[in-house]
């Protein structure tokens, strides 16, 4: 149930971050770049601050892949 509940979280969190920052992907990019960024926002949300909870975990997974989509778009391939 926990995989299942990241896909749901990922594919969210890619579908904003991809619309907020003007990217057109597949579905399968887009919930990679989902879970990369929860995994990315979530370590640094937890780090700055101690709230939980389902609210706060899709704003570190949407902050995490707008973070993850510029660094691709800044160094990845060309």
């Amino acid at each position: 149930m926990a995989i299942l509940w990241l896909l749901i979280i990922g594919a969210a969190a890619g579908f904003f971050a991809t619309r907020f920052m003007r990217v057109e992907t597949g579905v399968v990019q887009t919930v990679a770049i989902g879970m990369g960024g929860a995994l990315i926002g979530g370590l640094v949300l937890r780090a700055l601050i101690a709230v939980t909870g389902a609210l706060a975990g899709l704003v570190g997974a949407v902050l995490g892949a707008i973070l993850l989509i510029w660094l691709l778009q800044k160094f990845g391939p060309r």
